[in-house]
């Protein structure tokens, strides 16, 4: 196996493991929250401990790729989550969960800005928003195949046990990683002759001369645009993903033992999204993959509106299963497309710097959507929240799309497609 897919393969057991690990908190809330006499706008502050941490680790986790290298970060990262994905069966508080879902967060987040960088650096430009349509297919596919498995440990060892075993998946992902990756990225190949070529085209020719580094690179506004994109997309994306088991168990009156299974096809759906829409990005519509995805936030808009407006709790997994479509579809493409403005010397702590923007968001996405909850004792305004974030989302993408027309003459090159 050529070293580039065997690197792919390793990033997406990772993402797999790491969103077995986070998301059981989510098919557990239920269940938690009546155990710990816990409100929905208390259990919000839980659910946002994570993307606190998460938030705080990303700059370093990518700078400590680039300095000492992405595959040494890659098997520390699911050592320490590991640790605190068992610590948090330990919890028997708020302020206790909180704090150890703020250090799995920071565990966690160390692993973001080396995977991307892997990415950028064994794969040219023209097949990153597919090979990121792959890699983050695991964000969908990890959360389907945690769901029932989650409410199975649920029913039989409670909500404490079933964290315990989940220490597991990571410390067997650090072994794997340490085994398999190459000791060392082929930075001195043709290949990232290539790729330092291809950012030269995505920026201008003095731009990208003189951002050979994290500064150098955020002090351009396009960065600061996808920047603020991906921080309003991730009040959605994270609203989604921290409540909809919740949604489905509370609003839609599912019970428990059918919770894992309808919490499992949205995710299904997700995983479509990003294979189509990773490839599309990668050749359809390569050229206007800005355009692409603030097409896809809007239609996830729509497909929100159309969940809590349905009557029966068949036609809102319809309408949650179209929105985890749209909503992952457009991972791919922005991945591909944050890639394209960074040197390879800066591709950890830039990546590291787009997903801290996204962590904001999702840090306030559960605390904001939980008070809506339970001040209203209804969903509907969380969801009208997600939905004004996704609109803003989209409208940064265009003017990203209008920033960067150099994107919309670039020529494939050869055998990339």
């Amino acid at each position: 196996m050529r070293d580039k897919y065997k690197v792919l393969l390793m990033v997406w057991l990772l993402q797999f493991v790491n969103y077995l690990d986070r998301i059981n908190l989510s098919i557990a809330a239920p269940t938690m929250m009546k155990e710990l006499s816990l409100k929905p706008n208390l259990f919000g502050f839980v659910l946002a401990a994570f993307t606190f941490g998460y938030a705080i680790a990303q700059i370093p986790g990518g700078y400590l790729a680039d300095r000492f290298g992405a595959k040494r970060v890659l098997i520390v990262s699911p050592i320490l989550w590991s640790a605190f994905t068992g610590l948090t069966g330990l919890a028997a508080s708020l302020v206790a969960l909180i704090i150890v879902r703020v250090l799995f967060g920071m565990a966690e987040g160390l692993s973001n800005g080396p995977s991307f960088k892997f990415i950028g650096d064994y794969f040219p430009a023209e097949q990153r928003s597919a090979a990121n349509g792959a890699y983050l297919s695991a964000l969908a596919l990890g959360p389907a195949f945690v769901a029932p498995i989650a409410v199975w440990f649920l029913g039989r060892v409670g909500w404490q046990g079933m964290f315990f075993w989940f220490t597991i998946p990571g410390l067997l992902m650090a072994l794997f990683i340490w085994r398999v990756i190459p000791k060392t990225s082929p930075n001195q190949s043709r290949a990232h002759a290539t790729v330092e070529a291809d950012f030269a085209r995505a920026a201008n020719t003095a731009q990208a001369e003189s951002a050979t580094n994290l500064g150098g690179v955020i002090k351009r506004p396009v960065s600061w645009l996808i920047f603020f994109a991906y921080m309003a997309f991730n009040v959605a994306f994270w609203g989604f993903l921290g409540w909809m088991p919740s949604y489905l168990s509370m609003a839609r009156h599912i019970e428990l033992k059918n919770l894992g299974y309808a919490s499992s096809i949205p995710y299904i759906a997700g995983t479509c999204g990003l294979i189509i829409f990773g490839l599309l990005g990668s050749k359809v519509f390569y050229r206007y993959r800005c355009l692409m995805v603030a097409t896809l936030y809007l239609l996830a808009g729509v497909s929100l509106y159309v969940t809590y407006n349905v009557s029966t709790p068949e036609q809102s997994i319809i309408g949650l299963s179209a929105a985890a479509m749209f909503l992952y579809g457009g991972f791919g493409p922005v991945w591909s497309l944050v890639l394209d403005l960074t040197p390879q010397s800066a591709r950890g702590a830039f990546s590291g710097f787009v997903n801290c923007g996204g962590q904001i968001g999702g840090f306030f996405a559960p605390i904001v959507v939980g008070y809506i909850v339970n001040e209203t004792a209804s969903f509907t305004g969380g969801f009208l929240f997600m939905i004004g974030a996704l609109v803003i989302g989209a409208l940064c993408f265009i003017a990203l799309q209008m920033a960067r027309r150099d994107w919309a003459t670039r020529e494939l090159s050869p055998g990339a497609a």
